[in-house]
């Protein structure tokens, strides 16, 4: 063979390996569509109900928020790193859009989302600046961060709340309302999904973010500015969790010092769960949407058919444990292959 033939003989299974790898992401995400049929089917069959309409439309308002914030850590973790500050972060917008509200009956709507979005921005560019000028892991960072703003957010509103009966009609009704039977929170998540997965496709910026992730030091030695698009990752991030603060607000009407507990762990779950790999460089947005979709049915699932609340906890755990599973192990198998194929072209 010669060195020509034998060239084109590494490049054609490197190719066919990066064909597989895509393949294994793309099942991922068909996957999750499959597993979505399969539970509202078995829950369908034991109680019609869960498939009625209002069941559906609550269903759809409930993941948005979930799927919003789904937007925002995806494109944090693709970079190899993780925001663990979203939920403190919506917690404390949403409860600086109630006192807005009460303080300002007649402030305009746009303004307080703007504040909300506004703080979002802060928290990310204290996250941002930490992990990329002072080289602070973001899991430590985040981390730090959460407590920081939970434990000024629970200074701030004590032991008060801001209730329904404080925020103007217009503000509850992005909540509750519906076009043809959509909620609107869940045209605001599919809005919000679409915009950003063409974003991620289409600029070069967010090429940079999977370039990264891939692998930093290269994309240092390609001329990426990494501390930059890190640094942008991160304040994304916190402007999509101030934004969904108000939009949490808006769907429970009512917000005190321990909003958005906990929703940090359901975010990066159903991150993972949805393809995007918690070691950087792969993944979508709209995967990780549908994984915030899947474990949200999941749980009113199980409520539907009287199984513990400690049950859903338990089975995200393990669907997070499996996703992680086979990402590496995508890795392991495809990456010699893909190694392979670059010196084939070199």
């Amino acid at each position: 063979m010669t060195a020509v033939a034998e060239k084109r003989t590494l490049a054609g299974r490197g190719g066919s390996s990066h064909a597989l790898a895509e393949l294994l992401l793309r099942f991922r995400e068909l996957g999750i569509v499959l597993a979505l049929v399969l539970v509202v089917g078995g829950t369908t069959i034991d109680n019609s109900n869960f498939l009625s309409a209002t069941s559906v439309q609550q269903l759809l308002a409930s993941a948005a928020i979930i799927a919003l914030l789904a937007i925002g850590e995806t494109i944090v973790i693709i970079t190899r790193n993780v925001d663990l500050s979203i939920g403190s972060v919506l917690g404390i917008s949403a409860y600086a859009t109630g006192v807005l509200f009460r303080d300002h009956p007649h402030i305009p709507l746009v303004l307080v989302f703007l504040v909300a979005v506004g703080i979002g921005v802060v928290c990310g560019v204290v996250n941002g600046l930490i992990v990329t000028v002072a080289r602070v892991p973001s899991l430590v960072v985040t981390l730090g961060t959460l407590y920081i703003i939970r434990g000024i957010d629970g200074a701030w509103a004590g032991g008060n709340q801001v209730n329904a009966s404080m925020l103007p009609n217009v503000f509850n009704k992005i909540g509750y309302g519906r076009v043809a039977g959509v909620p609107y929170l869940g045209i605001i998540a599919i809005v919000a999904v679409a915009v950003a997965t063409y974003a991620m496709r289409s600029f070069r910026t967010a090429r940079d973010l999977y370039a990264i992730g891939s692998d930093p030091d290269a994309a240092r030695l390609a001329g990426i500015p990494v501390g930059r698009r890190v640094f942008l990752a991160f304040v994304l991030s916190g402007a999509i969790a101030g934004f969904a603060g108000a939009v949490w607000l808006s769907y429970y009407g009512s917000v005190d010092a321990i909003a958005g507990v906990g929703y940090e762990f359901q975010v990066i779950a159903a991150v993972v769960v949805g393809g995007v790999a918690i070691f950087g460089g792969s993944g979508t947005v709209l995967g990780a949407a549908l994984g915030a979709l899947l474990l949200n049915t999941i749980n009113s699932a199980l409520v539907v058919v009287n199984v513990s609340s400690f049950w859903s906890q338990a089975l995200a755990g393990g669907l997070l444990l499996a996703a992680i599973a086979f990402d590496r192990l995508v890795a392991v198998r495809v990456a010699p292959a893909l190694r392979t194929r670059r010196r084939a072209r070199g």
